[in-house]
């Protein structure tokens, strides 16, 4: 018997029905022919956190700081019984096959499952499908290889997965707690991703206030040619001219003279051409591309759309694959096209109606197909009345691009112009528009269409044509600072970082990274997880909306001007993408990889415990009257709420609740401190010497409570084992 393991149901699904099998499973898997088609709900192992193996880990200490731990699984809870199921059928089987998706994640997902379960000795096959076509999967089942010759992928990715851990981890706790004892409240957590854009954010805040304004003049003729068709041009520069870096005129004087030496004279043309342009359809939408126009278009946040396309997708089965990170369909798909044109009619209308099927866009392009294809709609489309205003604003989105797959370009003829007027010369462009073809499914488009037409009859004129300067005029224009972020800009820069990098190899690092993807040059996270990050930046109060845009918070600068370089700069993906690579050729260990990061994340734990963290907070917080350094912040004990020093461990003070306030006037307090004479009899731990009740009298407990609940008597200022 052969098992099937796939990342998802669907594609389990589709398995089994490309090989004659059921559309239900039974139990937790489809049984084909003697064979079994189990599916992952993504990742049902999790990697173990450091206070699993260590109880120092449990709370935050900087004494306890760089954290080290061993790489083990462990089972998220709530796939805990699934995994179970996978695992008996696994131990059964003959042969197993990695069916995940075809990319690191991918291919680490399974292969997780399959060392969890003890079966790296057993056969396996790698089954590469990234269309639930049939013929598709038919086509990959006859191509299986060896799942052993993807080790190297697999562990590319469990580095990269072990690495973000320590590094975060440990950093946000280093960050966090040096920034507490200076009476912040909250978590400066730290990421591979999130803290570089944070970093983005930062540096086009202070660009655009740092902007000084900058006068230029753009010189303008309005000239009546013979044909009767009047024209607008513009001053062309020539070298000597007074320009900035723009190629603009910044000489008031100097454009004054230029005016009044063409005014009223003759103009002729020195030369036209003219060219027809075809715009084509956007192709189908990715996650990015959906969030970024769901951005501009409605202000959605990224974390929003992936949530309502994961309804759309699990509930509604509306639509295929919400998290893919391509934009293209595999060449089969095409045959699908009527099928699904015709079920979208009813809801559609004229759109779909007036659809040509035997359209083949540039979307239809298998070699481009990466693990996933774009987001398109399924077969089974919603009454878009049922749907929730934010689930069919976004369901639209997608049905309309894909219908537009199948509707002809736009066109218009583009011309341009140059002119010689009293020895200068001029520049004019025009456009006239002559078929709307696939924008006429939105308004929007239809509208930015129509308005791009100017000077419509610029195509008529010829070369030596004559006319006369009718006017001229300088207009004085500004230079405008960078604009601030909306999402929608920052979810764009997100896939182009690598344009504000300096360092010629780091940025060929990035841009190398993601020579085999679309919509992405040099970029960090990824479609799938972007929103997370940013929804974490948000959270923690270092980024917040103002109108439109995004804007770096105060304790977001703080914070940011604290950290070192690579901590706000995407150098590290990059640098950590070369050794992956290493790593999936076989050239490096994965375990060099993750050395090298805790060593980078202790030099610099030792550096902020060295120098202290330079972040300037204002902060309400009250300082330890006991000690004088730390801040006292809100604890929960076994008694209920009291107030704590955040120079915790080296300062215990603490005060008691009094109407959500630390009590002042109360005596501090010093928490019990566990003996190292006297040792817990029963697991080994410290023994705490406690006041009772009653005046004068004592008792001992164990220092583990309240896993272990030891305790006995005191006798003369020693515990009273029992004999």
């Amino acid at each position: 018997m052969r098992l099937f393991i796939a990342e998802k149901r669907d594609v389990a699904l589709a398995i089994s029905t490309a090989m004659g099998g059921p559309e239900k499973p039974t139990g937790a898997a489809f049984h084909v022919n003697g064979d079994c088609i189990t599916w992952l709900w993504g990742h049902i192992l999790r990697l173990t956190d450091p206070e699993e193996h260590d109880e120092r880990y449990k709370l935050w200490d900087l004494n306890s700081l760089p954290m080290k731990w061993p790489v083990t699984y462990a089972p998220e809870s709530k796939h805990a019984d699934h995994l179970k199921k996978i695992i008996d059928l696994a131990h059964q089987a003959d042969e197993l096959v990695n069916a995940g998706d075809p990319d690191p994640e991918g291919q680490r997902l399974v292969d997780e499952v399959i060392e969890f379960a003890g079966l790296l000795e057993k056969p396996t096959k790698r089954l590469l499908i990234n269309d639930n076509n049939g013929s598709a999967i038919l086509k990959a089942l006859e191509n299986m290889d060896n799942n052993s010759k993807f080790h190297g992928l697999s562990m590319s990715a469990l580095a990269r997965a072990v690495c973000d851990q320590r590094y975060g981890y440990n950093l946000t706790r280093c960050y966090s707690l040096l920034a507490q004892r200076k009476g912040y409240e909250g978590v400066l957590s730290v990421g591979r991703v999130q803290t570089p854009i944070l970093g983005l954010v930062v540096a086009r805040d202070r660009a655009h206030e740092a902007h000084e304004k900058q006068g230029y003049h753009t010189i303008k003729a309005l000239i009546d040619m013979q044909n009767g068709i009047s024209i607008s041009a513009d001053y062309t520069p020539k070298e000597g001219d007074p320009i900035d870096d723009k190629n603009r005129i910044i000489d008031a004087v100097f454009a004054r003279k230029i005016v009044n030496e063409v005014q009223g004279k003759p103009a002729t043309v020195l030369t036209v051409e003219t060219a027809e342009r075809k715009n084509t359809s956007p192709l189908p939408y990715n996650l990015l591309a959906l969030q970024a126009d769901a951005a501009g278009i409605w202000n959605y946040k990224p974390k929003k759309v992936l949530e309502i396309t994961q309804r759309l997708r699990d509930q509604h089965k509306a639509i295929t694959y919400n998290r893919s990170d391509c934009r293209y369909l595999n060449n089969d798909r095409h045959a699908e096209a009527p099928e699904l044109l015709q079920a979208l009619k009813p809801a559609f209308g004229d759109m779909a109606e007036h659809a040509t099927p035997t359209l083949k866009s540039k979307a239809f392009n298998s070699k481009k197909v990466t693990a996933h294809h774009a987001i398109i709609p399924t077969m089974n489309v919603p009454d878009l009345d049922k749907l929730g205003q934010d689930e069919r604003r976004i369901y639209e989105l997608i049905a309309k691009l894909y219908i537009a797959q199948f509707y002809p370009p736009a066109e218009f003829m583009a011309t341009k112009l140059e002119l010689e007027i009293a020895g200068h010369n001029f520049k004019a462009e025009g456009r006239l528009n002559s078929s709307s073809g696939w924008r006429v499914l939105s308004d929007q488009d239809l509208r930015d269409f129509e308005n791009a037409e100017k000077q419509p009859e610029l195509h008529k004129l010829q070369r030596s044509d004559s006319g006369t300067v009718e006017t001229a005029e300088s207009v004085k224009g500004f230079t405008k600072p960078p604009a601030r972020y909306s999402m929608k800009t920052l979810l764009k820069d997100l896939t182009a970082v690598s344009k504000y990098v300096t360092d010629p190899e780091i940025k060929k690092l990035l841009l190398d990274k993601d020579s085999d993807k679309q919509d992405e040059s040099g970029g960090i996270g990824t479609p799938a997880t972007r929103d997370s990050h940013i929804d974490t930046l948000f959270r923690r109060s270092f980024l917040a909306e103002k109108g439109k845009h995004i804007i770096s918070t105060n304790i977001g600068r703080s914070f940011h001007d604290a950290l070192p370089d690579f901590a706000v700069k995407p150098d590290m993906t990059a640098l950590w993408h070369e050794k992956q690579k290493k790593i999936e050729a076989g050239e490096l260990d994965y375990r060099q990889l993750i050395d090298e990061v805790d060593k980078s994340v202790a030099d610099e734990i030792d550096r902020v415990k060295t120098n202290g963290l330079n972040i300037n907070i204002k902060s309400s917080a009250i300082q330890c009257p006991k000690c004088g350094n730390g801040f006292l912040r809100s604890r929960k004990g076994p008694k209920g709420k009291f107030w704590g020093c955040s120079a915790y461990p080296e300062c215990k003070a603490t005060f008691p609740n009094k109407a959500g306030k630390p009590d002042l006037k109360a005596k501090p307090t010093q928490k019990l401190k566990a003996s190292e004479e006297y040792k817990c009899p029963d697991c080994g731990k410290g023994l705490i010497r406690r006041p009772a009740k009653r005046k004068g009298l004592f008792w001992w407990s164990c220092s583990g409570f309240p896993e272990c609940k030891f305790r006995c008597f005191d006798e003369k200022g020693k515990p009273k084992f029992e004999n």
